[in-house]
């Protein structure tokens, strides 16, 4: 999975997770400061994330999460992992 269409769908699951839009999702995003992100909204995400893609994130994993960037890296990372499993 490519890394556009794996921004786009974080995308939609911000999106449906706090009804706003993000027309404008840059990689240099920080979550919470530029976002508005609290830890519940993230804790939200992931976990949607963790079932759409059928991965799971360790807590030491959630805690570098500062930036859409660092999402993505992530995911790409752990979908890279489970495709080779």
């Amino acid at each position: 999975m490519d890394r556009a269409a794996i921004r786009q769908t974080l995308a939609e699951l911000l999106e449906a997770d706090t009804g706003e839009k993000y027309p404008d999702l840059t990689e240099d995003k920080k979550l919470r400061e530029e976002l508005g992100l609290d830890s519940v909204d993230v804790v939200s995400i992931v976990s949607q994330i963790e079932r759409q893609y059928r991965i799971r994130m360790t807590h030491q994993e959630l805690e570098k999460l500062v930036t859409v960037s660092d999402v993505l890296d992530l995911l790409q990372t752990k979908l890279a992992g489970s495709a080779a499993a």
